[in-house]
This record gives C-alpha cells, structure tokens and sequence, in this order.
C-alpha cells in the first residue's frame, strides 16, 4: 500500500504509549492528543502546494515562498476534535470542518448524522483527522463526502490504525495519502482495535 505512511519517529511513539497507558488522566490524555497531531501532520503538510513570493524584510527583500492554497482541517466527530487543537496550532488560519459518523454498535456499519463544511474546497489541502482507524468505514465515508464537495487534494491522519482499517481505506481511496502513528494487530468483536487504547473519546471528554 503506497499511499500508506507509518511514523517511525520516536516522539510519535512515545506519545502513542503514553496515550495507551490506562492510568493517562483526561488532562494528559488531551495534550498528547495535540502534541501527537502536530507531528502527523508535519508530513501531512508535504502534499501543499507553495508559490514564489518576495518579502521584505528590515534589511532588504528576500526570495521565499508562500502556501499557495488554504488549509481544511476536517475532524471526525466526536473523537476528532481532540486532533484540531493541534493542527490550528501549526496553521491557525486554516479553516475547519466537522463530520458526524458513528458506528452502530450491531452491524459495525457508518452512520452519518453531521456535515458542517466550509464552501469551496476545490482548491484546498483537505487533511481529515481521526484518532482511531478501526474497521474503516467512518473514514471511508468522510473522504467521500468531501469529495463529493469537490474537494481533490485530500489526505488522511490517525494516532492508531488497524491491519483491516487501514486496509480498506487505502483500498477504497488508492490516491490518497494516509498518515498513521502505528497500526495494531486486530479489532475485537465490538470493533475495537487491539490493544489500542480504548475509546479515544471517552478519555479524551472524561466520559463512559
């Protein structure tokens, strides 16, 4: 799988055991989040486009380059807004989506119950965020909601991914870049990958 990029960097994987670790109160747990989310999409931000500008600076002008486009920060809800903290942090100007997937609990399918986009995404670096790849279809759905918005420089970004998730993503969408923090072994009967770190937004919001 080409399009499939899995961070090898030590901070990343430390942050990542941090997270896992049960005993990570709600106000650690955020922070990783964010700091986790920064480092992900540093090579996310690979795929923008940049432009020749001249600035000027107090002693003269200097040759440099620009962001050619805007960055869209999509979050997965609910979990995904854990990820944004970070990702407005390195591009505060970036503009931000929400998308509302659930996954029902019987059949494990996508539930779509929240789209809130900004107009005209054509041109954009859309980067959707969401910690937990699990079975995939929550992810497979979003990037086809934005592409159905007209969005085309699409990339993806997630804490932990399993074998399966990522699997069906990178097949459904072959295109796209894909970023993850590590990838585990297997998903439990509820969809839960394993051994992951349990529901990232119940820990994230302090709720069961």
């Amino acid at each position: 799988m080409k399009n499939v990029h899995i961070s090898k960097h030590p901070l990343v994987l430390d942050k990542i055991a941090r997270l896992r670790d049960k005993r990570t109160n709600v106000a650690d747990f955020r922070r990783l989040m964010g700091e986790l989310s920064m480092f992900l999409a540093h090579d996310a931000f690979l795929n923008a486009k940049v432009k020749k500008a001249k600035v000027r600076t107090p002693v003269g002008v200097a040759d440099s380059m620009k962001l050619s486009h805007d960055l869209v920060f999509v979050a997965i809800l609910r979990a995904g807004l854990g990820m944004v903290d970070g990702l407005v942090k390195l591009c505060p100007e970036a503009r931000l989506a929400h998308i509302g997937i659930y996954r029902d609990e019987e059949t494990l399918k996508p539930v779509k119950y929240y789209v809130r986009l900004p107009e005209k995404v054509a041109d954009s670096l859309v980067v959707i965020a969401d910690p937990m790849l699990a079975t995939g279809g929550s992810a497979v759905e979003a990037v086809e909601i934005m592409k159905s918005r007209g969005a085309k420089n699409i990339c993806f970004i997630c804490m932990i991914a399993s074998k399966e998730g990522i699997k069906r993503l990178a097949t459904a969408h072959p295109e796209m870049p894909i970023y993850v923090g590590t990838v585990d072994e297997k998903l439990n009967s509820h969809g839960y990958i394993v051994p992951g770190l349990g529901d990232a937004g119940d820990r994230m919001f302090g709720t069961n």
